[in-house]
């Protein structure tokens, strides 16, 4: 396939043309880089029982328009996702809830337990992914360089360990008063810069009273 090997369990598949994921890729391998290729579709493989010991895994500068995280169990230990620069127009992150008295009623799956790092900027989104509160482990998520309009209440209701979230140089015009209100570890930034807000956020901004919060709104319609 091209990939490139060195000793610390490392993969770089990229600038090789590739469009699928090699079946051959090592479980073993702590970071894998498939950037720059021409891969249109990603599954996390959840019919393999192995588990991937992966922690970093670059998937920037394809061609996915649609993935779903929503299978990949066999990933317990990945901390970072880079899916910048695709077209993704949808990113599933919830599940629907099982009907009453089927197998999996009642069971709660842990999706990416590991996860502290989600980056989805230069992609095609229209809206925040819904379900980024079963990320229990999300610190960082980057959604720059998108078509999202508005920020909903509950676009990131349960994402109780988010540090910094990044939406500039997006179409947001709306953002409901509550977003941000229950994330007490909000700390570094919330960057709203490049965007179409017209009317100043005052009452958003006094309910964020958070040590050390920086937020970026310039270069916006007002």
């Amino acid at each position: 396939s091209g990939c490139r090997w060195d000793v610390e369990f490392s993969v770089n598949c990229s600038f090789t043309g590739i469009s699928t994921i090699p079946e051959d890729t090592s479980q073993t391998a702590i970071t894998a880089d498939f950037s720059y290729n021409n891969i249109k579709t990603f599954t996390c493989a959840d019919g393999r029982s192995e588990e991937w010991m992966l922690k970093h895994l670059n998937l920037s500068n394809n061609l996915i328009s649609e993935l779903s995280l929503t299978t990949c169990r066999n990933l317990p230990v990945l901390e970072t996702l880079n899916l910048d620069g695709n077209a993704i127009r949808t990113l599933a992150l919830d599940v629907p809830t099982p009907a009453h008295g089927s197998q999996t009623y009642g069971k709660v799956h842990r999706l990416l337990p590991a996860l502290k790092v989600l980056s989805v900027e230069r992609n095609n989104l229209n809206r925040v992914p819904k379900g980024l509160g079963r990320l229990q482990s999300l610190q960082t998520v980057r959604l720059s360089s998108n078509g999202i309009g508005q920020i909903d209440a509950s676009d990131f209701q349960n994402c109780s360990q988010l540090k910094d979230i990044h939406l500039q140089n997006n179409k947001i015009t709306k953002i409901h008063p509550d977003t941000f209100r229950d994330l007490n570890k909000l700390q570094v930034v919330v960057d709203l810069r490049e965007n179409a807000l017209a009317t100043p956020l005052p009452q958003i901004l006094i309910s964020l009273n958070f040590f050390r919060l920086e937020v970026g709104l310039s270069n916006n319609a007002w």
